[in-house]
């Protein structure tokens, strides 16, 4: 039996298009976890081994994801390391919001600024930037009963900004300090990451906005206008009652810290 080339056709444009929505199924699921196994995608997806992997090589291929060896956990055994996938800067751009005109003419603006009116103007509008992303979500925030649902509400807001934030706690294994517990705060997308790596200010201004949303100091480990796979902000802990009260009483600010100490500096935390 012979196909007519017009169903051929068709059959073909169908595959290719359901192809095309699972590798943005997997760009979603990188984009939102950062550096994730074959393994874990296909279990997320309800997709087969072989499956996954065909995906993963095409998208390898087209340049949207590349491939690293997984960190090895404490006290495992000696054996070759499982691959992560991670998006590529052009990974990221398949599931933005169309940002790199705008990105241009910002880092462009941003110039002009600096050069008419010093550093402190550039750091002033980074500071009214943050302190806008945050504004209707302010009183939101805010209303969270401890600093670990402060952390989850402003995740929220950060991603209905389109920066794909989540929560999760952290401790010892994230390269802290063994007593060092509290939150991560991970942005696994950012629209001005390109203004951003030009203009770290950018940066700084939003860990200080984070700061104060939180009311205490909360430290950066990771950002993608570094290279890294997401922005990391690490938020310590609440600390017992007294000492929030005493800390309340001291009137000081909250402060940010937007590089990490030696042992993490450069580390990529997701």
């Amino acid at each position: 039996m012979v196909v007519d080339q017009p169903d051929a056709a068709h059959a073909e444009h169908a595959r290719s298009a359901a192809d095309g929505r699972t590798r943005d199924a997997v760009v979603r699921v990188l984009l939102e976890q950062g550096p994730t196994t074959a393994g874990v995608l296909a279990d997320q997806l309800h997709l087969s081994g072989p499956g996954v992997r065909r995906h993963l090589d095409a998208l390898v291929a087209e340049g949207s994801v590349a491939t690293r060896d997984a960190p090895q956990a404490a006290g495992r055994k000696r054996g070759r390391p499982a691959r992560q996938f991670l998006l590529t800067a052009s990974g990221r751009a398949r599931v933005g919001r169309g940002e790199d005109g705008p990105a241009e003419l910002a880092v462009a603006a941003l110039r002009r600024l600096g050069e008419a009116a010093g550093e402190e103007a550039v750091k002033a509008f980074a500071r009214e930037r943050a302190l806008a992303m945050v504004g209707e979500h302010r009183e939101h925030v805010l209303a969270g009963t401890d600093r670990a649902e402060r952390a989850a509400r402003l995740a929220g807001a950060l991603t209905a900004e389109g920066y794909a934030a989540t929560t999760r706690g952290a401790g010892a294994d994230d390269g802290l300090d063994a007593r060092v517990t509290g939150e991560q705060l991970c942005q696994h997308h950012c629209p001005v990451a390109d203004v951003a790596a030009e203009f770290p200010a950018l940066c700084e201004a939003e860990a200080e906005v984070f700061a104060e949303l939180l009311g205490t100091h909360v430290q950066r480990l990771a950002t993608i206008a570094r290279g890294d796979a997401a922005c990391t902000t690490h938020v310590p802990a609440q600390q017992a009652r007294g000492a929030d009260e005493q800390h309340d009483q001291t009137g000081t600010t909250p402060a940010a810290t937007t590089g990490a100490g030696p042992d993490v500096k450069g580390r990529q935390v997701v």
